[in-house]
C-alpha cells in the first residue's frame, strides 16, 4: 500500500513538472526598462481635424535624489484623431515601455468637456491600474501648459500636483478632488453632475493656483464656480477644513475659524411645494480679531455669522438650481429614497427647477482662541 502511494505521487510530481514546462513565461519587465508617466494632458488638436493633442509627462531615472537640485522630468507631445492612438504612436518615441500604473493626475482641456467626454475618456476608464489613484482636473488655460508647467517649490522626485488633491499635503476648501473613477460613475449616472478643480497659474507664473471648480453638465453649457462658491460647497459636501469666515459690525472685525462641518437634509414634496430642509452645524473658534474679546459674546458672533452663512448657502444652491446642475446629489438622493420605476428621474427633472431651499445653520463657536 506504502508502495502504491509513493508511485501516485510521483506521477502527480511528474505531471505538474511536465505542466510547468508548458507553461509561457511571463511578461514582466525590469525597472530601467519602464519609464513612468506621472500626469497626462489632452487639448484639442490644432493639426488633426476633432482630434486630440496629448501630453505625457514623464519621470526621468536618476541616481541620487539628494544630489538633484531640480525636477528633473522630460515631456512628450502627440496629435491623433484618438486619444489612444496618440499614446500608442508615443510608445515608438522611447526605448522603454510607458507605464501608467503610476499616474495620478489627467488634465483636461476647457474645451473639451462640450465634446462626447465618455468616448475620449474611455481608454483611461478601461485600465484598471490607475482607476483609484488618478484624479481628473481642468485646465485654466491648456493641458500643455499644465503639465509641462515646474514651480519653484516643485523638488526632484516630487508631483506637486499630488499634493493638493491627495490630502497629504495642502488641506484647503478651494480645492476640490475628483477621481477618475468618480468622473466617470457620475457623467455616465443620473441624478448627479460631476464637480472638476480647475488648475490655474498665478500671475507672476511661479506658483499653481487651485481655487475654483467647473460643474460638467454633459453636452451642455458647463458651470464655473467662483472660489467662494467652490469653498461653501467643497465645505459642505466633502466637510473640507480650513473654512474661515469674517465678521464687521461697527469697528469690530472678527475671522471666525471652522473646523468641523455637518450638513445633511431631507427632500420634502407635499402639497405646499417640492422643498429641500438643509441643516448645517460648524463648529469652530476665533481666528483673529482687532480688538480683545470676552468668551460671553461668543453667542453674539454665532447668531450673526448664521445669519449670514445661510444666505450665502441659500444663493448657492439657487445659482446651480437655475443653472440647472446638481453636484450636491439631490436627485441621486431622490431616486435612492423613492420606489423605483422607469421614469423617476424625469420626474425629478420637473421638480428640480420649483424646489426651494430652505436652509439652517447652526454656530457653535467652541473659544476666543489662545487668548481673549
Amino acid at each position: 500500500m506504502a508502495g502504491k502511494q509513493k508511485m501516485m505521487k510521483g506521477c502527480l510530481a511528474a505531471v505538474i513538472f511536465l505542466a510547468m514546462l508548458l507553461e509561457s513565461g511571463c511578461a514582466f519587465k525590469d525597472i530601467d526598462k519602464r519609464i513612468f508617466v506621472v500626469a497626462i494632458g489632452i487639448d484639442p488638436s490644432e493639426k488633426v481635424s476633432n482630434g486630440f493633442r496629448v501630453t505625457l509627462k514623464l519621470a526621468k531615472p536618476i541616481g541620487n535624489v539628494k544630489q538633484e537640485s531640480a525636477p528633473t522630468y522630460s515631456y512628450l507631445t502627440h496629435d491623433a484623431d484618438s486619444v489612444a492612438v496618440a499614446i500608442h504612436d508615443l510608445e515608438t518615441r522611447v526605448d522603454k515601455v510607458l507605464d501608467l500604473g503610476h499616474n495620478r493626475i489627467i488634465i483636461l482641456h476647457k474645451d473639451l468637456l462640450n465634446k462626447d467626454i465618455e468616448t475620449f475618456m474611455d481608454f483611461f476608464t478601461r485600465r484598471g491600474d490607475i482607476q483609484m489613484i488618478s484624479y481628473v482636473a481642468v485646465a485654466d488655460k491648456t493641458a500643455e501648459e499644465i503639465i509641462s508647467y515646474e514651480p519653484d517649490i516643485e523638488s526632484a522626485a516630487s508631483i506637486a500636483l499630488y499634493n493638493y488633491f491627495d490630502n497629504t499635503g495642502t488641506e484647503s476648501p478651494f480645492v476640490t478632488t475628483t477621481f477618475l473613477y468618480e468622473f466617470r460613475r457620475e457623467v455616465l449616472g443620473k441624478g448627479i453632475d460631476t464637480i472638476m478643480p480647475i488648475i490655474g497659474i498665478d500671475e507672476e507664473n511661479k506658483e499653481y493656483k487651485i481655487n475654483k471648480s467647473i460643474v460638467l453638465k454633459n453636452k451642455e453649457q458647463n458651470l464655473e464656480l467662483t472660489p467662494e462658491e467652490t469653498k461653501y460647497f467643497n465645505s459642505l459636501v466633502h466637510k473640507a477644513y480650513g473654512f474661515s469666515y469674517k465678521i464687521e459690525e461697527d469697528d469690530l472685525v472678527v475671522v471666525l475659524g471652522f473646523n468641523e462641518i455637518r450638513m445633511n437634509y431631507k427632500i420634502i414634496v407635499n402639497d405646499g411645494g417640492p422643498r429641500v430642509d438643509m441643516n448645517v452645524t460648524m463648529i469652530g473658534f476665533v481666528g483673529e480679531s482687532n480688538k480683545r474679546l470676552d468668551n460671553k459674546h461668543l453667542k453674539k458672533y454665532d447668531k450673526i455669522a448664521a445669519k449670514n452663512i445661510e444666505k450665502t448657502i441659500t444663493d448657492l444652491l439657487t445659482h446651480l438650481q437655475e443653472n440647472n446642475v446638481d453636484p450636491f446629489g439631490f436627485g441621486l438622493r431622490y431616486r435612492a429614497t423613492r420606489l423605483s420605476r422607469k421614469d423617476i428621474m424625469d420626474e425629478w427633472d420637473r421638480i428640480y427647477p420649483e424646489i426651494k431651499f430652505n436652509v439652517k445653520v447652526n454656530i457653535k463657536l467652541k473659544s476666543t482662541g489662545a487668548v481673549e
